[in-house]
């Protein structure tokens, strides 16, 4: 048989992982590859992470190139393409609208105002907050965008990433100080960020505004970099609260995991 035929046969065969179409689960398969490279890839490079043959990854690469959501640079590498930016922006309101239901858990249980944020860039952006019940309103907000340095998701959020690229986001962002606990040195962010590898939660103490505490775990295995948290008055986030707080942040933080790993919320 013709190879051009057996392609196309190929292509449009069910998978076996649940009867989807194997030619969209490998054309995912490779937005993911690229996006894990930095963006911008070969077709070699492409086809030796993903093990298909040049010609099934040329063909797919020359649809998602015609849809928008790949290009072609002059220098003959493929990157990522424009129109994926809205299907990222929607998605990304649509993972704080499935976090709700787990962050009213959180105030449930720990009678503190609980936030879901994620890394967009150098910058922190909350994309989900359901308040306390209690009066006193914090800075945090949906939309609000604030530098990791100072926050605890984002120090949550940068725990698990190397040493050099943490250093090189703090050299871009010059580490303001937002109060006078603000850690403004990246050695001592860097310190800061073991402690929380330690521990398996990350503080921030009074740092991006004075009397508020809050108390942060990352989602495991998100499908972008997510953080949920807890931030309120210092004096009921305090050491014995914070014994009793941080089991049931990683607790929704893994449930939340298994929900976005089933493509939705719990019902």
């Amino acid at each position: 048989m013709p190879t051009s035929s057996a392609s196309t046969t190929d292509a449009a065969k069910p998978s076996s992982a649940g009867g989807g179409v194997q030619s969209l689960e490998r054309a995912f398969d490779l937005l993911e590859r690229m996006a894990d490279a930095g963006g911008e890839v070969g077709l070699s490079e492409l086809s030796v992470s993903s093990g298909l043959p040049l010609p099934t990854i040329h063909r797919l690469m020359r649809t998602l190139v015609a849809c928008g959501y790949v290009r072609q640079q002059t220098n003959r590498r493929y990157a990522l393409g424009p129109r994926l930016i809205r299907l990222g922006e929607s998605a990304s309101r649509l993972l704080g609208t499935w976090a709700r239901p787990y962050l009213a858990r959180l105030v449930e249980e720990t009678g503190e105002t609980a936030n879901m944020a994620l890394l967009d860039g150098d910058e922190i952006v909350y994309v989900a907050q359901v308040p306390s019940k209690h009066s006193m309103r914090m800075f945090t907000e949906v939309g609000r965008r604030v530098l990791p340095h100072s926050t605890g998701v984002g120090k949550a959020l940068l725990a698990h990433i190397p040493a050099d690229e943490v250093r090189a986001l703090l050299a871009r962002t010059g580490m303001p100080a937002a109060t006078e606990k603000t850690i403004t040195t990246p050695d001592a962010f860097l310190a800061a960020l073991d402690e929380v590898r330690r521990s398996g939660y990350a503080v921030d103490d009074n740092e991006q505004e004075i009397g508020v505490r809050c108390l942060a775990v990352p989602v495991p295995d998100a499908p972008t970099a997510a953080a949920i948290s807890i931030s309120g008055p210092a004096g009921r986030v305090t050491e014995e609260a914070t014994e009793r707080i941080v089991p049931v942040l990683q607790q929704v933080a893994a449930e939340l995991s298994q929900a976005l790993a089933s493509s939705g919320p719990a019902a």
